[in-house]
C-alpha cells in the first residue's frame, strides 16, 4: 500500500509510470483470482486504491498547473 505523501513527492513522469505498472498489476492479480491461483483476494482491493490515489495525485497536479 501507497502513502499519498509519498506519491506527491513524485514527477508526473514517475506518476504516469507508477500508474502504468499498478494497471499491469491488477491484470495480473485478477488473472490469477480467474484461474484460482491468488492467495490473498484483498491485494484485488488494495491495487485498485493504490491507482485511484495515483490518479487523483496527477488530476491534483494537472489542476493545480492550470491555475
Amino acid at each position: 500500500m501507497m502513502k499519498a505523501s509519498e506519491i506527491r513527492k513524485m514527477s508526473a513522469a514517475e506518476l504516469e509510470a507508477k500508474l502504468a505498472g499498478l494497471k499491469k498489476d491488477l491484470f495480473y492479480l485478477r488473472m490469477q483470482h480467474a484461474t484460482n491461483q491468488l492467495d490473498n483476494p484483498m491485494k484485488i482491493a488494495e491495487t485498485k486504491r493504490d491507482i485511484a490515489r495515483v490518479k487523483t495525485i496527477i488530476r491534483e497536479q494537472q489542476t493545480a498547473a492550470a491555475k
